[in-house]
């Protein structure tokens, strides 16, 4: 078991990954061709090459009593996360990115709302601390919009969740279906890293395709590079200003660096997005969050404080576990000891402004 946690502060936590027990248990929600093509002869989505860490990926820890895997028993998940680390809100991000990378997107989109539903039914209605993404296949941005449409009247979903793996950056013009319904239902867009060069995605690198899977996980950095870079210099956000887009599992200190660079670059060259009306630090700062997993940990200690200033922590990050799997970060440990001017809102208020949640129900302690 995870320790008690000794701190009486509640927390938001961005990044919980749940998922249905077995396939089976999406069929009542799909249709019966599909039900028979996937009994016969699986579900044929693209895989992760790679070996990842712990057991399958997860935590050894985080297997439920019922002999289920991880992430796919609601009361497991209470006993060993949600309740001993007060947990006030947790939004869901699942398990199954993978569609999105499917060449037959009626196929994928018979999935995630399928997925979409089981979540619904078995985790939100059963849960009133849990928030849901609404899984989308983004490889057909109208249909994807459709999906957006359907699900997003119900307020216990406060966003739309698509992979790093894509087929093209998604400041893309071919997106915009899918920012629209963002902001049709005042969606958060959340990009969570995965699927990069599986399925029809091109390689993860520009170099090419990576052997193991540490460099692959090196490799989320520049990922999400891209996408920031497409989103700003696309001019998404003085089209869509109020949408707000979360980059999650990508690594955290490279915002600050990189948000230098792009304010540099701008001014020598903005000519050539003249739609671009602001340095793209401050579209940032107004339109972009980042999720805290996995946080790397300055070696100076005394940088930690400084880079959180640099890439403006007290407004655009946002903490996350990852749980239940092997690289979990525990609202314990993963940060150094905080301020509370620090602490507070990285730890929820961040959160729970983006996400339209309630203030804390308890009192801080930071001691």
């Amino acid at each position: 078991m995870i320790p008690l946690s000794t701190a009486r502060r509640t927390i938001i936590d961005v990044d919980i990954h749940h998922n249905a027990p077995n396939v089976k248990a999406i069929f009542p929600y799909l249709p019966k061709e599909y039900c028979d093509r996937i009994s016969e002869w699986g579900l044929l989505l693209p895989s992760y090459p790679y070996m990842n860490g712990g057991k399958g990926g997860r935590r050894v820890d985080a297997n439920p009593p019922n002999g289920g895997a991880p992430g796919t028993d609601l009361d497991f998940m209470r006993e060993h996360y949600l309740d001993p680390f007060h947990v006030e809100y947790g939004i869901l991000t699942g398990e199954f990115y993978s569609l999105g990378s499917h060449p037959d997107a009626h196929y994928a989109a018979a999935l995630a709302s399928a997925y979409n539903d089981y979540t619904r039914d078995h985790w939100l209605d059963k849960e009133d601390r849990l928030r849901g993404s609404i899984t989308i296949p983004k490889q057909h941005p109208l249909l994807a919009a459709k999906e957006i449409d359907r699900v997003g009247d119900d307020r216990r979903f406060v966003q739309v969740l698509v992979p790093g793996g894509s087929e093209k950056p998604y400041g893309n013009a071919i997106y915009e279906p899918i920012f629209e319904a963002c902001v049709r239902h005042n969606l958060v867009f959340t990009i969570h890293i995965g699927n990069e060069g599986q399925g029809i995605n091109p390689s993860p690198t520009g170099a090419g395709h990576v052997t193991y899977y540490i460099e692959s996980r090196a490799s989320r950095t520049q990922t999400m590079m891209a996408h920031m870079a497409s989103l700003l210099f696309s001019g998404v956000f003085e089209k869509y200003p109020t949408l707000k887009v979360v980059m999650q599992e990508a690594g955290v200190m490279w915002i600050a660096p990189y948000l230098w660079k792009l304010d540099q670059d701008w001014k020598g060259l903005r000519v050539q997005t003249p739609w671009v009306k602001k340095p793209p630090s401050e579209y940032y700062r107004s339109n972009m969050y980042v999720s805290s997993q996995p946080i790397e940990l300055t070696p100076d200690p005394a940088l930690f404080v400084p880079m959180l200033d640099a890439l403006y922590a007290k407004e655009c990050l946002l903490f996350a576990s990852d749980y239940p799997h092997w690289d979990f970060d525990s609202p314990r440990l993963a940060f150094p000891k905080l301020d509370a001017s620090y602490a507070d809102p990285i730890f929820y208020r961040n959160a729970a402004n983006l996400y339209g949640l309630k203030p804390r129900t308890s009192s801080p302690d930071h001691t």
